[in-house]
């Protein structure tokens, strides 16, 4: 579907810098939330931006050709300012790659080994905790589900969503949640719900029946890649798109 979704939200992630706690007087802990922003096209859709949040700070990534006019492999805000000087976040180290398609955040100062990666491909974002253990994301909630038992939940913490369509409009942004994006127009913003794809399992299965790029072809291209979970999603992402390309995502 199309919308605003709450990947995921920690409270009390990590302790507020020095600075932060001598100017507040007091030892403070901050939070950390990732939203993203799908576009919803046809039967399928993908993240077109996602945004994080960690204390004070948002950082949002999109991928190329969203909202500003020049050839780039992604564009950045960091705290509302386009392409502004980007060193941490939340007092978290960023680096960009090379090539502007991959904004790691660096948690190792606080989590040993643990860092969050944004990555761009074409117009697609995809966002990935790495080295997440309990003692960072044992308190998590979000779209991403509970981190000791990977059920899906509600935001009551107690009703199992099983249906990705009820998932994704549970955890769809509420004005509680804050605000993240730098573009507060983008619909549909809650109360209107998020935009659901019509018969989606009829329309894929029309679709694939007439697409020229086959399941095994797709399974052939993504075939190189070693994690399970990624081969899925890169012969899903191909037979959506109809681009062998897509195995560059991952």
């Amino acid at each position: 579907g199309q919308c605003d979704i709450v990947m995921t939200s920690v409270q009390n992630f990590a302790a507020a810098s020095a600075a932060d706690q001598q100017q507040q007087q007091q030892p403070t802990m901050i939070d950390l939330d990732i939203h993203l922003r799908t576009k919803m096209v046809r039967y399928w859709s993908y993240i077109q931006a996602a945004a994080i949040r960690i204390g004070d700070d948002i950082l949002e990534v999109t991928g190329s050709g969203v909202g500003v006019n020049n050839n780039s492999n992604s564009h950045y805000w960091i705290n509302y300012e386009y392409s502004g000087e980007l060193t941490d976040i939340g007092g978290f180290p960023v680096t960009v790659s090379p090539r502007n398609n991959k904004y790691t955040i660096d948690l190792d100062s606080v989590y040993p080994g643990q860092r969050i990666e944004i990555k761009t491909f074409k117009e697609f974002v995809s966002v990935k905790i790495i080295g997440a253990t309990e003692e960072s994301f044992g308190n998590a909630v979000g779209i991403t589900g509970n981190y000791q038992t990977g059920k899906t939940l509600g935001r009551d913490g107690a009703t199992e969503l099983d249906d990705f369509n009820e998932l994704g409009l549970e955890w769809q942004v509420l004005p509680s949640d804050g605000k993240l994006f730098h573009e507060l127009a983008r619909r549909p913003q809650f109360p209107e719900l998020c935009y659901l794809p019509e018969d989606p399992r009829g329309s894929r299965a029309r679709r694939l029946a007439e697409s020229d790029i086959t399941e095994k072809a797709a399974e052939k291209a993504c075939a190189r890649l070693v994690d399970e979970f990624d081969r899925k999603g890169c012969v899903y992402d191909i037979l959506a798109t109809q681009d062998l390309d897509m195995v560059g995502a991952y």
